[in-house]
């Protein structure tokens, strides 16, 4: 049995206890991510194909397409998820908004104060919330899997001063997506909302068709904005940057009861992935900002106040004018009180 083995196959035979072969494989699951390999997205992918094939003793076997491969963009991709042509994908809030519009609920600013707060939100009942109402509102096509981090948290960063206050940023036109809710936020501070695409956003910041922006600082360094007049960042961390990772419902309740335990223990170890490498990333793209000339500044408790009160008008648009807004920002502000409830309690013992 073992003669037309390769080497590397045999070795983990012996390692498992049985022969891995292609023939052991029953199940196929293509995923992609709209992105490139130094992005958290690929991170995330890479462990969750090494722990499910590996915890699946190779029944499951996971296919990467990185970049557009298989589609471009939230809507073609969620399609694909849909008609079963892709069985997992990720996205934004703002990829999967046109489609699920309360998605954009991630996107609601000074709800979440930091990552402990953010993971232990989305590893529990608000994400299974969501889940239950993109099921429903795909015909139970799409199942959110888990939701992780890709970039970090959101500030503001801009090409023509040092923002500290929310009046800092009257009549600056500040990169958005298309979702409404960006726009809507922008809109609060006093700043000019200006949709653009991704790939268009470095010449707009050479051009001033755009002066500032909405991104993580290892997005910020990763496509060089600095070189294109990007100077001034202010860290008021108003969004976690979440990634909601899609299944193909069909796909995943096609497999037997221990091999969907299997992905879902998958899809947990890619969410600790991808929350942990905007941490690392994150450290050496501040050292390079600050090396190239450019201004980090930490808003004082009081300018945050500030920041979080100039935006809450924001949550009542979301809630009024969002479907199935009211229900899932209850959803998450539960989820975030229950959230610093435990992190208080538990301070409570760590610190005597």
């Amino acid at each position: 049995m073992l003669k037309g083995l390769t080497k590397a196959a045999m070795v983990a035979a012996l390692l498992t206890g049985s022969a891995i072969s292609a023939a052991a494989q029953e199940y196929t699951i293509r995923a992609t991510a709209n992105s490139n390999e130094n992005d958290e997205d690929y991170d995330g992918l890479v462990v969750f194909k090494d722990f499910v094939e590996k915890a699946s003793n190779g029944a499951i076997a996971v296919e990467l397409f990185i970049g557009t491969q298989l589609c471009s963009g939230g809507a073609e991709c969620l399609q694909g998820v849909a008609d079963g042509s892709i069985d997992v994908f990720v996205t934004t809030s703002g990829g999967a908004a046109g489609i699920f519009p309360y998605v954009q609920v991630l996107d609601l600013p000074y709800l979440m104060s930091d990552d402990r707060v953010a993971e232990a939100v989305l590893s529990g009942d608000f994400t299974r919330k969501m889940r239950e109402m993109a099921l429903e509102d795909s015909g139970g096509m799409i199942r959110i899997m888990t939701i992780g981090n890709t970039g970090g948290w959101r500030n503001f960063a801009n090409t023509k001063r040092r923002v500290q206050m929310p009046s800092d940023l009257e009549g600056l036109k500040i990169r958005t997506v298309v979702a409404d809710l960006p726009q809507e936020l922008v809109k609060a501070l006093g700043a000019s909302p200006t949709p653009i695409s991704w790939p268009e956003l470095f010449t707009s910041f050479q051009t001033g068709v755009v002066e500032g922006s909405k991104n993580g600082i290892t997005d910020i360094m990763n496509m060089k904005f600095p070189e294109a007049g990007l100077k001034y960042v202010t860290l008021d961390g108003h969004a976690y940057m979440g990634a909601i990772w899609t299944m193909n419902n069909d796909k995943f309740l096609s497999m037997p009861e221990e091999m969907r335990k299997v992905v879902v223990d998958g899809f947990a170890a890619l969410q600790q992935a991808t929350f942990a490498s905007p941490k690392r990333k994150s450290i050496q793209a501040y050292q390079d900002f600050a090396a190239a000339g450019g201004d980090l500044y930490v808003p004082s408790p009081e300018e945050k106040e500030a920041f979080r009160e100039a935006a809450a008008p924001v949550y009542d648009w979301f809630q009024e004018n969002v479907k199935g807004g009211d229900v899932i920002f209850k959803a998450l502000t539960d989820a975030v009180a229950k959230a610093e409830a435990d992190l208080a309690e538990g301070y409570k013992s760590d610190l005597n």
